[in-house]
């Protein structure tokens, strides 16, 4: 499952912006909630744990970077469901054609599932999508927060870790 976006940033930025894990809680909360956050604050190795709250269900969710390629991609690999759900959420950030700007994708893929889920895949990947298209839309508004905050416009909500 994959979405995007598109915004008026360098991809040098965008990194830069989700590289830092508590970010990710800023274009999120409206489903994943109780952020705890543990490791180095950005990059390989940064790690927060959520609760989930989607499709009438609540669960907690490790998530880890695993990989990160300054200024296209960052990997975080998700455990779930006492390690029965496995999953890679892959950001993929690229140049637009006309340089004004970057397209944002975010591919969602699971590489194990417990059984009630592989049977709902269809309902599962429904929900998932309209989820991260929530997601990219608050992505955009948080990328121009960001950028108001890096000018001096603004400042940090309260509560939340910069």
């Amino acid at each position: 499952m994959t979405v995007s976006t598109e915004v008026p940033y360098p991809p040098e930025r965008v990194h830069d912006f989700l590289e830092v894990m508590a970010h990710h809680e800023r274009f999120t909360d409206h489903y994943l909630t109780d952020w705890r956050y543990s490791g180095p604050s950005r990059g390989f190795g940064a790690r927060a744990t959520v609760t989930a709250a989607l499709g009438g269900t609540r669960t907690d969710v490790g998530i880890e970077v695993i990989n990160s390629e300054p200024p296209h991609r960052i990997v975080e690999h998700n455990v779930s469901a006492g390690g029965r759900r496995q999953a890679h959420g892959i950001y993929t950030i690229a140049p637009l054609p006309d340089g004004a700007g970057s397209r944002v994708s975010f591919t969602y893929t699971w590489l194990c599932a417990p059984l009630p889920e592989r049977l709902l895949a269809p309902f599962v990947r429904a929900t998932m999508r309209r989820a991260n298209h929530t997601v990219m839309r608050r992505l955009a508004a948080e990328l121009a927060r960001y950028e108001g905050e890096a000018d001096g416009a603004g400042a940090t909500p309260p509560g939340r870790r910069p």
